[in-house]
């Protein structure tokens, strides 16, 4: 099924997870997934970060699974920095034959020296070379509070409608911690004509070290409320833990009562964190 048509039916929860890394088993991702498909998600994306041609492998294996064995639907992720047009008709068809229906088109980071070795520059040319070519349900990425390549919010709202424009169905934000962000976002979308389903992006922070990378990585705001719960509870791990998780729940529950279309857990692998925040948001979701 396209992850699109989920949509017309009820407020969307989907959850994200990545490969492990190529010192480990990919069988350790099964254990996770046991978890999580007790939670009953709308669909499970899979990440294809560093590691070029394994991981790439990695990820069509584990949305494979998702897909064939576990029975949810499967999103691959694919970014097209470094790949050629070969290299991605190759991975699409591969999608295809595994039954995998629903991809999420990415740049992805631009290597050290700013040199991309693609046949790609931007997303946007990578969704619409699979648009032309094949039927899958596109998935596009933005960003509430701007990418952090942009001049201006105005310069990052065009790209996102040169995104849909060229095919995406469906976006999915990156992670935020203060929701007046997504709401602005959301209506900027709107008045550029911009009117696919957008999920919302949470991850539920549970230390102090992943979210001083997540900032250095993304520029994320750090609302007063969230930077006290950090400094009140960072040398405690399990209260920043359950902090964490309230935080995000909270979060969820305020998307929700706005209308918001879906919530993309970003699990981070971690289950239990995934099913503390469902246990807590669930029922307020399917209302």
């Amino acid at each position: 099924m396209k992850t699109t048509e989920i949509f017309k039916n009820h407020t969307v929860l989907s959850f994200e997870v990545f490969p492990p890394k190529r010192t480990g088993s990919v069988e350790t991702i099964y254990s996770t997934l046991g978890e999580l498909e007790k939670l009953h998600p709308d669909f499970i994306s899979v990440t294809y970060g560093a590691g070029g041609s394994e991981n790439c492998k990695a990820t069509l294996e584990i949305a494979s699974a998702v897909k064939n064995d576990y029975h949810i639907e499967s999103v691959a992720h694919l970014p097209c920095v470094g790949l050629s047009r070969a290299d991605v008709l190759s991975q699409i068809s591969l999608f295809g034959k595994a039954g995998i229906e629903n991809i999420l088109a990415l740049r992805g980071d631009i290597p050290q020296g700013g040199e991309c070795g693609s046949d790609f520059r931007y997303a946007s040319e990578l969704i619409a070379f699979i648009r032309e070519r094949c039927d899958f349900n596109i998935i596009a990425a933005c960003y509430p509070e701007g990418h952090t390549e942009s001049k201006s919010i105005v310069e990052d709202i065009r790209n996102l409608k040169t995104k849909v424009d060229a095919g995406a169905d469906q976006l999915i934000t990156q992670l935020f911690f203060d929701n007046n962000y997504f709401y602005r976002f959301r209506e900027r979308c709107s008045l550029a004509g911009i009117h696919v389903p957008i999920e919302a992006g949470i991850m539920p922070v549970v230390n102090k070290k992943q979210i001083e990378r997540m900032v250095s990585l993304c520029g994320v705001h750090l609302p007063r409320k969230f930077t006290a719960m950090m400094e009140r509870y960072e040398h405690n791990p399990e209260a920043m833990r359950d902090a964490g998780i309230a935080y995000a729940a909270d979060q969820i529950i305020d998307l929700t009562a706005q209308g918001v279309d879906g919530i993309h857990l970003y699990t981070m692998n971690n289950p239990y964190i995934a099913a503390k925040i469902y246990e807590a948001v669930h029922r307020v979701i399917a209302a």
